[in-house]
């Protein structure tokens, strides 16, 4: 298992965005050679609180041991970029939400509404549940975007989670896994350009074991 199939096996969230558009070009570390999660301790740094930025976006500052790579870049068409940035920060948003254990984080809410909310409220409500949280560096790969004409946007992505962990807060300890198809995920989400010029995210689903985000 890794950080997010731990709690769940699917984000619990309607979309109805096809699940195609994940290439196969992802690369990962190789598996681990022990089938059995090991078991570290480490500190925990202190989560930071999300601060409005001068935009009105919240700005969102992770634990220390919670890192990204997004390896989707620049498309060289604003609308699009503008799609996988406030994407980028819809991510960042639960992840914060999960480091301060709180389930109604305003930060994931600033990014996100109807389904989409709800399902991150519940999956974030999870790892609250178990007094747990994230840790290690995960990947965002393989980004396709499509933009409607009528103020919505289309996003599918890969995620590999293969160095991503659980870090339960009461012992400090983390739960290292071996990495399995289930650490590769391709998302499918919907999104709306609000009046505020942010792209929300209305509604997400995700696939585990995805052979098209497997290395």
């Amino acid at each position: 298992m890794n950080r997010r199939s731990a709690f769940l096996t699917t984000l619990a969230v309607i979309a109805a965005v096809p699940l195609t558009g994940c290439g196969g070009e992802g690369t990962d570390a190789p598996a681990k050679g022990s089938d059995k999660a090991a078991e570290v301790e480490e500190p925990t740094p202190p989560a930071t609180s999300a601060a409005p930025a001068s935009d009105g976006r919240p700005m969102i500052e992770m634990p220390s041991d919670v890192t990204y790579a997004f390896d989707w870049g620049k498309t060289g068409d604003p609308v699009k970029d503008a799609v996988l940035a406030d994407s980028e920060q819809r991510i960042k948003a639960v992840d914060l939400a999960i480091a301060e254990q709180d389930a109604l984080h305003e930060a994931y809410r600033f990014y996100s509404e109807g389904t989409a909310a709800a399902g991150s409220q519940r999956y974030i409500q999870e790892f609250v549940d178990h007094k747990a949280r994230t840790t290690g560096f995960t990947r965002f790969y393989d980004a396709n975007v499509t933009v409607h004409n009528d103020g919505t946007a289309a996003l599918v992505y890969c995620e590999d989670q293969s160095r991503a962990f659980n870090k339960f807060l009461e012992t400090g300890k983390t739960d290292v896994t071996p990495v399995t198809k289930d650490s590769y995920v391709v998302y499918a989400a919907m999104l709306r350009k609000s009046e505020n010029g942010v792209w929300v995210t209305e509604r997400l689903t995700s696939q585990r074991g995805s052979a098209e985000c497997r290395p």
